[in-house]
């Protein structure tokens, strides 16, 4: 009976690893997403492919940074060395990894 159990319990958890909190999201790459921050900072982002593990992230119109998914206690957290990338729900946060600088939180679209 344990192991049936196990087995069951196992192939809930594989279920509900595939199941994608974002589906609701942007489509892979193509048209940029237009937010505008708290601090009226204006973020232009993709998603680079279908996966979601990595985003583009124009700030203005610098240069483009690509960020890719990094472990987060909730929504999604993308990051380089330079530029952190943080969503959550239809909002977001943007920041300087480096000296930890925010430029913008509770950005959502225009």
């Amino acid at each position: 009976m344990k192991g049936l159990i196990a087995v069951a319990s196992l192939a809930v958890l594989a279920g509900c690893a595939s199941l994608n909190p974002f589906a609701s999201a942007p489509a892979a790459s193509g048209t940029w997403t237009d937010w505008v921050c708290d601090s009226q900072a204006q973020v232009h982002w993709r998603f680079t492919d279908t996966t979601q593990e990595s985003v583009e992230v124009r700030l203005g119109d610098d240069q483009v940074h690509r960020l890719k998914l990094e472990p987060a206690g909730s929504g999604a957290l993308y990051s380089d060395d330079q530029l952190a990338f943080h969503l959550k729900g239809e909002e977001g946060l943007v920041y300087w990894v480096a000296t930890n600088d925010l430029i913008g939180r509770g950005c959502k679209a225009k």
